[in-house]
């Protein structure tokens, strides 16, 4: 049974920065896929990040390169979105999602979704 839980949302004011974590567990594969994703309300789910967890490999939408990088704690089975040189077109829901393996990063190709985490930018 996955288990994604999201944390480390809130309010920060343009050019902040943000952490973002996701507590995994249930996530068996060796190379297992876990991406970030986010909506901004009237829009469609976007992926923004992902790593593959066994090899570490990273996966940046163009919108965010440069200013997100996503990382694991294998040891703690976390995922982490940090999130730096915020812009107010950043606001959205966060969601933590994963697949057992990387291809594209889109909604469809991950299964299991954490309940998403609020990041407001002003």
């Amino acid at each position: 049974h996955v288990q994604l839980v999201e944390s480390g949302g809130g309010s920060v004011q343009a050019g902040g920065s943000l952490r973002l974590s996701c507590a995994a567990s249930g996530v068996t594969a060796s190379r297992a896929c876990m991406a970030w994703f986010r909506q901004a309300p009237g829009k469609e789910r976007e992926g923004v990040a992902a790593i593959v967890t066994g090899g570490g490999n990273t996966y940046y939408a163009g919108s965010v390169d440069g200013r997100f990088t996503i990382s694991q704690d294998n040891a703690k089975n976390t995922v982490y979105l940090q999130m730096n040189s915020l812009k107010p077109e950043d606001t959205a829901m966060y969601y933590c999602a994963a697949a057992p393996w990387c291809g594209t990063v889109v909604t469809s190709s991950f299964a299991y979704w954490g309940q998403g985490t609020q990041v407001t930018v002003s």
